[in-house]
């Protein structure tokens, strides 16, 4: 997800667009060969088994003195999570962000305390100096003026280095997601797939294959390190197609499909179940919602306007209302949605951001629009979606 104020509107935009670019490119124009276990399968499909939550923000939030609490006892986010049943982080790494936000010393010593707890870790490589995401995908300040082949050493350098040094420092990688929410390429315009102009499915590909390639570069862990592809396209079968199907016909090798999932934006659960369950047939790879959220109130923590603010945004709030329990029903038919993907594919979900609570901005000196979609009340008590993380039976 995006946290810039316009990001909500920008993203609403994207999602009608869209299709105008997907059909310009022609929607399954791929090779035949190119979906579908024959062009590589891969996983072997256990469902429910990443549990997990992105707690990228949490070294900025101790450090504001925010605590966290569960039956009363306050406890390190990690712990609260692992407590409950979750088995993975997901952390973000920007390469010369503001204020130390995301950097690699925080990446670091997240992935240090993670290992600690007994948490795997899936590192989302947004391979940009800030917010990464379908409306922004800026070149770091230091790359810039860099032609393709430059650029693409430049990733696979920085993607191989990075995962040493959090290895030579104690801490540990099990995933790496390259790129976030790439649905428009990254690293524009050199890798930009829609606006002015014919999609840049060669170069885009050609950095996705650096990004790849600097993952099994890596010295890390001694084994070979999964890899992931992230898009915002949960509930859109046609968008994930046109993605996929051209990233296969390039040649681009990778282990699993990420999705980010938020109801307001991105389908109905039917939409949802009918496009993982494609995925997983079409392509033979695991699927999993490395984003989603949902309210348990509709109240601001602070002067920032949310996401979500009114009743009229949530596409079921009858059976889903922006409360605790609605929240916990949300999670609840999200697991049920994932454990029906055929064959176990349906590896599992993280919760975006559910310890982000007020008093930390989405940059230095702003405010939180997400502060009503966490797993803590405002006062850092657990609500009961937490349960969500407990292993599949």
């Amino acid at each position: 997800m995006s946290t810039q104020r316009t990001t909500a509107l920008t993203r609403r935009g994207l999602l009608s667009a869209l299709p105008v670019a997907a059909g310009a490119v022609a929607l399954g124009a791929a090779p035949a060969t190119a979906a579908g276990p024959a062009a590589g399968s891969s996983g072997r499909g256990h469902a429910l088994s990443i549990r997990g939550a992105d707690i990228s923000f949490t070294p900025q939030l101790e450090a504001a003195g925010i605590t966290f609490s569960d039956g009363g006892h306050v406890r390190p986010i990690e712990h609260i999570l692992r407590a409950n049943g979750a088995n993975w982080i997901r952390l973000r790494l920007w390469v010369n962000p503001p204020a130390g936000y995301s950097d690699i010393a925080s990446v670091i010593e997240m992935t240090r305390r993670a290992k600690r707890s007994g948490l795997k870790v899936l590192l989302d490589f947004h391979y940009s100096d800030f917010w990464a995401d379908p409306a922004h995908q800026t070149i770091p300040a230091a790359w810039r003026g860099q032609d393709l082949a430059a650029l693409a050493e430049t990733v696979r350098s920085y993607t191989r280095t990075s995962l040493e040094q959090i290895e030579a420092a104690g801490g540990r990688v099990d995933m790496v997601q390259v790129g976030n929410e790439i649905t428009a390429g990254m690293l524009w315009p050199i890798g930009k797939l829609y606006g002015s102009g014919a999609p840049k499915w060669k170069e885009f590909t050609t950095l996705l294959k650096a990004g790849i390639a600097g993952v099994h570069d890596s010295t890390a862990t001694g084994a070979r390190i999964p890899t992931m592809l992230h898009i915002d396209r949960g509930g859109r079968m046609d968008h994930t197609r046109w993605f996929f199907d051209n990233v296969l016909a390039e040649g681009v090798e990778f282990d699993v499909i990420g999705q980010s999932y938020y109801p307001f934006w991105h389908g109905s659960f039917a939409d949802l179940s009918a496009n993982l369950t494609d995925s997983a047939e079409r392509y033979g790879r695991d699927v999993v919602l490395v984003e989603t959220a949902y309210p348990w109130t509709l109240e601001n923590g602070d002067g920032l306007e949310n996401f979500i603010y009114r009743p009229s945004q949530l596409p079921d709030g009858g059976r889903f209302p922006a409360s605790p329990e609605g929240q916990a029903a949300y999670f609840e038919a999200l697991r049920a949605v994932l454990v029906g993907i055929p064959g176990g594919r349906g590896l599992g979900f993280f919760a975006w951001e559910p310890e982000w609570l007020p008093g930390v901005g989405w940059a230095p000196g702003e405010g939180n629009p997400n502060d009503n979609l966490t797993m803590f009340d405002r006062s850092g008590a657990a609500l009961p979606a937490l349960r969500a993380f407990r292993p599949a039976r």
